[in-house]
């Protein structure tokens, strides 16, 4: 289960992350590029444990949305 916690900790690790590739010398449209390719990441992980594990997916699905509202 998510808690406000966890949603304050990423929105702080987010914010943490966008500065330190933006005083890196990234721009915008690279963290933008960046953030797709994680999200890609993200989801073929998820693709393969449904697959790997289609029980547990199903029971995984019941609280999916609040975790991807936390995100």
């Amino acid at each position: 289960m998510i808690t406000g916690q966890d949603v304050k900790a990423t929105r702080i690790l987010a914010k943490s992350l966008f500065k330190e590739l933006r005083g890196n010398g990234y721009s915008p449209n690279q963290i933008l590029s960046l953030s797709s390719e994680l999200i890609e990441l993200v989801t073929q992980d998820l693709r393969s444990d449904q697959e790997e594990n289609p029980v547990a997916a199903a029971v995984e699905a019941g609280s999916a949305g609040t975790w991807r509202a936390a995100l």
